[in-house]
Order: C-alpha cells, then sequence, then structure tokens
C-alpha cells in the first residue's frame, strides 16, 4: 500500500509539481494539502493568495486542506506550535501519516531547518523536486499546460512590473539572467490556477497591485 503524505501548499507553481511528482510515485499516496495563513490578511504568506481562493484550488485539485492560521507578524516558536498543531490534525484524520513533502529546489539551509523542525515532532521531509535544473523545471511546467500568476514580486531582485503576470514562456524568456527561473530565492512568488492535475480551472479576475513594505511588489487575484 502507498505511504500517505501530507505536502507542505503554498498554492504556488513549485508545491503543484511537487504533488505531480508525488502522484505519479507508486509510494505514496497525497493524504492532503498544509498551510500556513496569516490571521489578519486571510491570506497565504508571502504568497498574498485569499483564503478563499486557496479553497478553490484545493476543490479544483480534489485534495483535503488542513489549514494552519498565524498572526502576524509572528516569531519563529509561533510558527512552530501553529505547524505542530496542523500536523497534529493531520494525524487525527490519518492516523499512520509521519511524512511532509516540499517543493524546495536547493537552498541547503532551508532544508536544515525544516528537517530539525520536522524531527522535533517526529515527522521526515520529503523533497519530490530537490536538484531540479529550475530552468528545465521551469520550461516543463509551461509545457505541459499548467498555469500560474506571479502574485508577488521582491523589487529588490526583479522589476515591480513582473508582478500579476502569467507564468508562461514569454516571461520566462523576459527574466534576467540574475533571476532564478523558479524564482527560488525569493524572486517572486505564484498562484497556480489551471492545468492537468486541476479538475477545472479556476475562475480568477485580477485585483489591485500594491507595493508593501517598500518592496514587495503585490497583485491581488479575487474569485471571479
Amino acid at each position: 500500500m502507498p505511504t500517505p503524505i501530507l505536502i507542505a501548499w503554498s498554492g504556488g507553481k513549485d508545491c503543484l509539481l511537487a504533488l505531480q511528482a508525488l502522484r505519479a510515485d507508486p509510494r505514496w499516496r497525497v493524504a492532503g494539502l498544509l498551510t500556513t495563513i496569516t490571521r489578519q490578511f486571510d491570506r497565504v504568506a508571502m504568497h498574498g493568495i485569499r483564503r478563499d481562493v486557496l479553497r478553490a484550488q484545493a476543490r479544483a485539485l480534489q485534495r483535503p486542506l488542513i489549514e494552519s492560521e498565524l498572526q502576524w507578524p509572528s516569531s519563529n516558536e509561533a510558527y512552530e506550535t501553529a505547524f505542530a498543531d496542523a500536523l497534529q490534525r493531520g494525524r487525527e484524520i490519518t492516523p499512520e501519516l509521519q511524512h511532509v513533502a516540499f517543493g524546495d529546489l536547493f537552498l541547503e539551509d532551508v532544508r536544515q531547518w525544516r528537517e530539525a523542525l520536522l524531527a522535533r515532532h517526529g515527522w521526515r521531509g520529503v523533497y519530490p523536486l530537490w536538484g531540479a535544473d529550475t530552468a528545465a523545471l521551469s520550461r516543463r511546467f509551461v509545457a505541459q499546460g499548467h498555469r500560474a500568476l506571479l502574485t508577488c514580486v521582491d523589487t529588490t531582485q526583479l522589476d515591480g512590473s513582473f508582478s500579476g503576470r502569467e507564468y508562461d514562456a514569454a516571461l520566462l524568456d523576459a527574466l534576467p539572467a540574475s533571476a532564478d527561473p523558479c524564482g527560488e530565492r525569493g524572486e517572486f512568488h505564484t498562484l497556480s490556477h489551471g492545468g492537468p492535475l486541476f479538475a477545472h480551472d479556476l475562475e480568477l479576475r485580477r485585483g489591485e497591485s500594491v507595493l508593501r513594505e517598500g518592496r514587495f511588489q503585490y497583485t491581488d487575484f479575487l474569485l471571479a
């Protein structure tokens, strides 16, 4: 029997590709999507995705959603407490759970931090995309028909005009050489909204675009 696993879910393209990899691997059964919501804004942290859009994603992907809530700003200790609570709720639904998958690609310090966090609570991390060539991965995402939008751009690394754009071949061609094509260093964050894993594409409309903290250009997307 395949082993059940949760996937850390930001709503973006990398976790979608991780979900695709897990679904194609007979060793795993994805039991749910695990996400963190900032309570004051009712959105996914950093990605800025609204909670109702996140829930629409989960329905279209036909996977249960486990939501962990945090105040903003928040400490690492508060994050760990909320994360551990969400893991426990996952086990209440699927008692044999002991693995969480992440869409990380190559940041070793991030992986080590996750491993230490999981170990403290008796869980293990799985990284189905680890070490993948990000240029090839980004092109494969587009070629396979996955769809995503840029919801946040770090303007210290990438021009703010990229925020709100479709993550497609034209965008990849326009990225400067300094930017990782998957945004792994935080250059940008995305919202997946359609493609082969979705039962149906999400119907979205673009909202306002604002600069926050003098650095992050956010573009809002709402359910149409």
